[in-house]
């Protein structure tokens, strides 16, 4: 008999090998590598101009890359770019929807271009708009959507075709926490579904909650990458946070902890350094660094955040 195996890549629904863009002299993309696992969310970190849109871009098929190879869904997307599109959703930074219209006619229009029969499409934009909690706003004009409920509805419209990869190009800028909290819920409900999610963000927050794996880009180059809590431990897991009790102790402080310091805050007399977390860590720290118990006003222990780990990698 003769089994058949599956293919190594089919563990993984989008890879890119060696991914390099320039827009005339400005390079944007250099030689970058990326895998996500399939049904997985991965979110893409990085400052300002750092290639995080054009890496969308180019999966997305938008752009072509000047050099290297990518697929998603198993389809390349360069070759086979209408397989790559039938595959995917993509949602960018603004909603694309027709204002004139109600968000259901939104989305029965969405489901009728994807070739769904009438009855067929309204039984698919009531899922979408019960999922998204837009049922009660169903038969009002898009024009009357607040800016959390037409990011919603947008990200739903990319929804009808059921795709097994889901682009979210900062789906959450501008909205607000309540908001922000039900899209997360909304993509949590479409990895559940084994829909995986590519997502770039600002939202440090959001990268921590809702990611499996975290790639950071600064200068067209992934620079780290890993589960949240990895990057984090490249940092350090805690950090012990010390108040100075003066502008003078603040300064001969962080000069003695130079190379040591994981986080300054002068405005507020702060200096962060790391420790283990445990008391035995703590107490030794504070006799080390106060003996006299004269300088230090306060100290408080952190857990390392992914802004820790942005602001260390991208060195802002």
């Amino acid at each position: 008999m003769t089994v058949t195996r599956p293919r190594p890549e089919a563990d993984w629904a989008i890879e890119a090998r060696g991914l390099s863009k320039a827009y005339g002299s400005v390079s944007v993309l250099e030689n970058l590598d990326l895998r996500v696992r399939r049904g997985s969310v991965y979110a893409l970190l990085g400052p300002n101009g750092a290639g995080k849109t054009t890496t969308v871009r180019i999966l997305a098929t938008l752009t072509r890359p000047d050099a290297g190879q990518a697929s998603v869904a198993g389809h390349d997307v360069v070759t086979e770019r209408s397989r790559v599109r039938r595959a995917i959703s993509l949602t960018g930074q603004y909603a694309a929807l027709d204002e004139d219209q109600t968000g259901r006619e939104n989305l029965r229009m969405m489901a009728a271009l994807r070739g769904h029969s009438r009855r067929a499409a309204a039984r698919r934009a009531d899922q979408l708009l019960e999922r998204f909690a837009l049922t009660e706003a169903r038969g009002r004009r898009v024009a009357t959507y607040s800016g959390g409920m037409r990011r919603r509805l947008d990200i739903a419209a990319g929804l009808v075709g059921d795709p097994e990869v889901v682009f979210l190009d900062e789906p959450t800028t501008g909205l607000d926490p309540r908001s922000r909290r039900t899209m997360w819920k909304a993509v949590g409900a479409l990895t559940a579904a084994g829909v995986t999610v590519l997502l770039t963000t600002q939202y440090l927050e959001e990268a921590d909650r809702l990611a499996d794996r975290v790639a950071v880009l600064d200068g067209g180059r992934v620079i780290a990458e890993g589960s949240p809590a990895e990057l984090k431990k490249t940092v350090a897991a805690q950090r012990l946070d010390l108040t100075m009790a003066g502008h003078e102790a603040y300064e001969a402080m962080a000069a003695r902890l130079a190379g040591r310091l994981l986080h300054k805050a002068p405005e507020e007399l702060l200096l962060g350094v790391a420790t283990d977390g445990s008391a035995a860590h703590v107490r030794a720290l504070l006799d080390e660094l106060d003996p006299a118990r004269a300088e230090v006003e306060r100290f408080a222990l952190h857990t390392a955040t992914l802004d820790d780990v942005f602001l260390e990698l991208t060195h802002e």
